[in-house]
């Protein structure tokens, strides 16, 4: 999983041009043949496979996913839910059987009003009812929960890598680990 700071064990990576170039086209596509990027930068489709190679050992990338329109199989509901604990201490428990729940899709640890806030996709307002109140407020440690319907997501992308975006290197230095 995604963490939003780099802990201090996993170091800060460096990306050269042509690392970021193969990254933004597998976040656009993970299906793109090496062969197809390799013409992209232009390098042979061996460099591209060392290059993910490279990046996999690092830890920057891992696995591969499958965007799903879920409303196609009737899945039809997006809702997201702030959960509020009774005590801060409770966070690791509740975590833990939170991820029992299947249609809860996303959970992260925030600041402000919740402590955690996690994205539901279920099939209707029956089911996410259910789920409310038969599985997540039913947890020791869950006070109260606040859900919120999305009704479109306009935006939904990927950071492309830039000059501006990504930590850099010289071109042609590859994954590099910034000390």
């Amino acid at each position: 999983m995604n963490n939003n700071s780099t802990p201090p064990d996993r170091p800060v990576l460096r990306l050269d041009r042509t690392d970021r170039i193969i990254l933004n086209a597998l976040l656009k596509n993970a299906a793109t043949p090496y062969t197809e990027i390799a013409g992209l930068i232009p390098v042979s489709d061996a460099t591209v496979h060392v290059r993910m190679k490279k990046m996999h050992q690092a830890g920057l990338i891992s696995g591969s996913r499958l965007l799903v329109d879920y409303r196609r199989i009737g899945y039809d509901l997006i809702a997201f839910v702030g959960i509020y604990l009774e005590k801060g201490s409770d966070y690791t428990e509740v975590i833990r059987l939170l991820k029992a729940i299947p249609e809860l899709v996303e959970a992260h640890y925030v600041t402000g009003a919740y402590s955690i806030f996690g994205k539901i996709v279920c099939r209707n307002t029956d089911q996410l009812r259910a789920i409310l109140n038969t599985r997540i407020q039913t947890i020791s440690g869950v006070h109260r929960t606040e859900t919120t319907l999305s009704l479109e997501n306009p935006i939904e992308r990927f950071l492309e890598l830039s000059d501006e975006t990504a930590t850099t290197t010289p071109p042609g230095a590859g994954v590099q680990v910034s000390t």
